[in-house]
């Protein structure tokens, strides 16, 4: 199993290092595209509401701003999407049954993106089968209205956790990505031979070069990744395991 999931790093490090950027993602209508990931460092969390039932907008609009997130509402699915910026820190709260786009619609357009925004669904009829599709699709919760003051309160305390995770990886996925940007083609193909595990003999082989040059360009591949050793660089690698 260890090493099926090497493989599976690896090989997702093999486009970042072929390519010299990150996978990109085409953005879906009315969506923006991400630029960067930020939000945790304003201290920011935004509630984003999503229902076409203004009474029940109105209400938890109310309910969220007296517990001191920030809140904004919208009444239908489109709007919120054309507004939509992955760079705010926040979840959202999401009405299942919404004319046009309905709530795994939204969520299904939400995980195109290169950030996975934290999605909270409210349902006015328990079913079954969407509540698995939207929690194998990664929902938070799935509440069932009228919804419970403090059980959407927990709800959404977990998605802020969560979130903050997310970030906070991504940082550092992207950091990772910066170094990789800085090594050369020939430290590439090193880096890429140490984490599958080689010795310098056998990578020096499969190079076609040296004993001597293998260890400088390894000497230089690690020092430019900021690492100490194959475990770490190893544990760097594994966030680009998609």
């Amino acid at each position: 199993m260890r090493e099926r999931q090497l493989q599976w790093s690896m090989d997702a490090l093999d486009v970042v290092l072929a390519t010299g950027r990150e996978r990109s993602v085409e953005p879906s209508i009315g969506v923006r595209p991400a630029s960067r990931v930020k939000g945790e460092s304003s201290g920011e969390f935004w509630v984003f509401l999503v229902d076409d039932d203004h009474a029940v907008l109105e209400s938890l609009t109310r309910l969220l701003r007296t517990t001191g997130y920030r809140i904004k509402a919208y009444s239908s699915s489109e709007t919120f999407l054309a507004e939509h910026d992955i760079s705010v820190a926040g979840c959202v709260v999401l009405d299942m049954a919404m004319p046009v786009l309905n709530g795994l619609d939204v969520q299904r357009v939400l995980k195109r993106q290169d950030f996975e925004r934290p999605v909270i669904f409210l349902t006015g009829h328990a079913n079954i089968h969407s509540t698995v599709l939207a929690m194998r699709a990664g929902a938070t919760d799935v509440l069932v209205k009228p919804v419970n003051a403090s059980t959407l309160l927990q709800a959404i305390k977990s998605a802020e956790e969560q979130d903050k995770i997310s970030r906070r990886a991504e940082r550092e996925r992207r950091a990772t990505l910066a170094l990789l940007e800085k090594l050369s083609p020939r430290e590439k193909e090193v880096l890429t031979h140490v984490v599958a595990g080689r010795q310098n003999k056998q990578i020096a082989g499969v190079l076609g070069i040296s004993l001597k040059t293998t260890k400088v360009h390894r000497g230089n591949m690690m020092a430019k990744m900021r690492v100490g050793s194959v475990a770490e660089l190893v544990r760097m690698t594994t966030r680009f395991s998609a």
